[in-house]
């Protein structure tokens, strides 16, 4: 069984962009910079942005976070996006999800300029890559394609489950495995809440992704010998015997999993970092984009 460390291979993806970055310095141009906006005090949304941005520091990136409490007004919101995407200096705008129920997460993602959209959200990005134009990758899938470069993980012809159908990882994931990439050019099956024989497919997978959020839910007699699975759940479980108060559990029951997958991410230490890794990478190409 391989263990599909997000550790090593985000480490290996942010050496590279650091090495890009030195060279930038060399040539005495400005480093790329991310503008994170964080709404109210969220524990877990605090933690996801203060990790983005020191990843940011790692790999010599400027950073800027912005913070609003958690009533300001969408129309502050939007003006301060607008903002943003007019300042030169800016490369990448990222919003930390969720938001608070007084503002229209569409309209929060489509005021950011999709050149700007470090996330890959925006409908612009969506649909380059649907048509596999060049664009900006939502940053879970882009980072689950670097795990599968870094481990040279054979995705070809093979059967690929997704469960979870969301904008930010299922339907763009499905897309990517589904396209003729060095790490696609597999037969997908996307499921959701609605999909009544999911034990009975997620068996005849090679490779299952998970997004689904609900602790623990894939067990081993939903896999096949062998199976490759990835896992993008992160959930917060209340727990008193730890020092937070809470342990961080996946989508699958991993113990249990790892003896019959022949590789699997961990949670947390998995998917997780390889999204700030493809976050990384999408804030260089919007600077390289604009700098060329």
């Amino acid at each position: 069984m391989i263990l599909l460390d997000g550790k090593v291979a985000s480490a290996s993806v942010k050496e590279n962009i650091k090495a890009t970055v030195s060279a930038i310095i060399s040539n005495n141009q400005r480093v790329p910079h991310l503008a994170a906006i964080l709404i109210g005090n969220d524990g877990a949304s605090e933690t996801y942005v203060a990790s983005k941005v020191r990843n940011c520091k790692e790999v010599g990136f400027q950073s800027t976070l912005i913070r609003f409490d958690n009533n300001v007004e969408e129309k502050v919101l939007l003006d301060k996006i607008n903002e943003l995407n007019n300042d030169d200096n800016i490369d990448g705008i990222l919003v930390q999800l969720p938001l608070p129920k007084h503002i229209q997460e569409a309209k929060v993602i489509q005021a950011i300029h999709p050149d700007k959209d470090v996330d890959g959200f925006h409908p612009i990005n969506a649909g380059k890559l649907v048509q596999g134009l060049p664009g900006i990758i939502p940053a879970t899938p882009l980072g689950i394609m670097l795990l599968f470069e870094h481990y040279k993980i054979d995705t070809k012809g093979k059967n690929a489950i997704i469960i979870g159908r969301s904008y930010i990882v299922g339907r763009p994931m499905s897309v990517l495995l589904s396209s003729n990439l060095l790490y696609g050019n597999s037969t997908v099956t996307l499921c959701h809440s609605y999909t009544s024989n999911l034990k009975e497919l997620c068996l005849q997978a090679d490779i299952i992704v998970s997004a689904i959020g609900k602790p623990e839910f894939i067990k081993a007699d939903m896999i096949k010998q062998n199976a490759i699975v990835i896992d993008v759940g992160i959930t917060r479980v209340n727990d008193v015997t730890s020092v937070k108060g809470f342990k961080l559990k996946g989508d699958v029951l991993f113990n249990e999993v790892k003896e019959k997958a022949s590789a699997i991410t961990p949670v947390p230490g998995g998917v997780g970092l390889m999204t700030i890794a493809g976050l990384l990478k999408n804030t260089l190409a919007a600077y390289q984009k604009k700098m060329n």
